[in-house]
């Protein structure tokens, strides 16, 4: 495959990532900011097909898009869905790398998911909700009151982590490594 063959398919994944982000849904016992969507799976599939550096640029470009076309949150949830989505992208494309089978893309998924929930956990804990509260100045204290009318046990920065933002990103990443899991064989022929 050449270069400008391989160019084409990471610009078309990373568009199609890019639309997939705003087909959302929430959860119950999650708050409204946070909803999941399909948009690392394009990522995946570029991750898998031509390695984790790929999946990186998807996610690169997707949020780059994203951030152009809608940011309202002056680049940090377009930061945070990068860290985060890469965290998985990177690692399930690494470990699938070394082992393309299907036990390989099992585990390999496996282990993604569990990255990104520590990767989300760590990172909002230190990184994005202090910058939401500094640059939005949308207090953490006001995060905890929205997230604890959906989920009673969020009472404060500690709880919402832990009943909050790591089951959230667990069930994310589920449902994207499952869906790429079911879609790749076929999309790999494809992409290949």
């Amino acid at each position: 495959m050449s270069k400008t063959q391989k160019l084409t398919k990471i610009s078309i994944l990373a568009a199609v990532a890019y639309l997939i982000m705003f087909i959302e849904f929430p959860l119950p016992l999650f708050p409204d900011f946070l909803k999941i969507d399909l948009s690392d799976v394009p990522a995946l599939f570029a991750a898998f097909a031509f390695g984790p550096l790929f999946g990186i640029v998807v996610e690169a470009v997707k949020n780059l898009l994203h951030l152009i076309t809608k940011g309202s949150t002056f680049g940090i949830g377009e930061f945070a869905n990068f860290i985060v989505g890469s965290s998985l992208v990177y690692t399930a494309g690494a470990l699938y790398k070394r082992d393309k089978t299907k036990k390989g893309a099992v585990l390999s998924l496996t282990s993604g998911v569990l990255v990104m929930a520590v990767i989300a956990s760590v990172a909002n804990y230190y990184v994005f909700l202090p910058l939401y509260e500094k640059v939005l100045h949308f207090p953490i204290k006001a995060v905890v009151q929205v997230t604890s009318k959906v989920n009673s046990l969020v009472v404060d920065l500690n709880t919402l982590i832990v009943y909050c933002i790591m089951p959230f990103n667990l069930i994310k990443g589920i449902v994207a490594s499952f869906v790429t899991f079911v879609l790749y064989q076929k999309m790999h022929t494809i992409l290949k």
